[in-house]
Formats: C-alpha cells, structure tokens, sequence
C-alpha cells in the first residue's frame, strides 16, 4: 500500500500594496455632495437697489502712495510734505481705515535711514501694513552680484 502525498498548494501572499478602490470610491462621493452643495452656498437673493442722489461711495482708498525722492523729499499725490505733514496724513490714513497700507516708493539712491524714518512714521499712525513697490528687471538683464 502506498501513501500519496497530499499536496497543498501555497496560500495567497500578503498584499503589499493598498487597495484605492474604496478611496476612489469615497472622493467620488465626496465630489457628488460637494458639486450638489456649492450651488446652495452662493445663492443669494437678487434684489434691485433703489435710485438715490444722496447715496454716495463711503469707501476710502485702503492705502497711501509715499514716493521719496533721491533728495528724501516725501510726496503724496504728487504733492511735497515735510516730516510733520507726512505724519499727520498717516494718522488721518489710521483713523478712516486701520488697515490702511502704506506703499512706499522710494529712489534706488535713498539712504536707508530716510526710508526708516518714513516707515517710523506712519508705525507711530498705527499703519503697520507697508509695501515697497519695485520695477521688475528686464527679462534679458540678470541681477548683480
């Protein structure tokens, strides 16, 4: 009498990688619940304002132009103001709108301390937004060294 052998044949080997089907699945989903959704988020409803002369805009311009010359002249709208006067325009600035920015054009050839005392300036109005405003290079020219 013989004896076969009973052969088994190997188990399945643990898959080493994740299965996406059931993330694909919920991002569809998730993408069907949104697209329905965002229509109801921004319906507003459409209302015809009326007509009146003494309506006017209430909104200020929310910053300041300052330009510094080579000199350290400081101008507003083109119009040059002393150190006292560049103050007092940065606190009328801070009362209408505290966020006002500043932005802030100054001459390649300004000396730093002039710059700082205008930035001084309008920190001590209570603007603490300032933007220097820059040329882009031209695209040919590279920077310098």
């Amino acid at each position: 009498m013989t004896f076969g052998r009973l052969e088994r044949k190997p188990g399945a080997a643990p898959m080493g990688e994740i299965n996406m089907t059931p993330l694909i699945d919920v991002m569809l989903v998730l993408l069907v619940i949104f697209i329905i959704t965002a229509p109801l988020m921004v319906s507003s409803v459409k209302v015809e304002l009326p007509k009146a002369a003494g309506g006017q805009n209430t909104a200020l311009p929310q910053w300041v132009a300052v330009s510094i010359n080579r000199s350290g002249q400081a101008f507003v709208d083109d119009k040059p103001l002393g150190d006292v006067a560049l103050a007092q325009t940065f606190d009328r600035a801070a009362q209408y709108h505290p966020d006002t920015e500043v932005q802030l054009r100054a001459d390649a050839a300004v000396p730093y301390g002039r710059v700082v005392a205008v930035m001084g300036l309008a920190q001590k109005a209570g603007l603490k937004r300032i933007g220097f405003v820059a040329e882009a290079p031209p695209a040919a020219a590279s920077m310098p060294d």
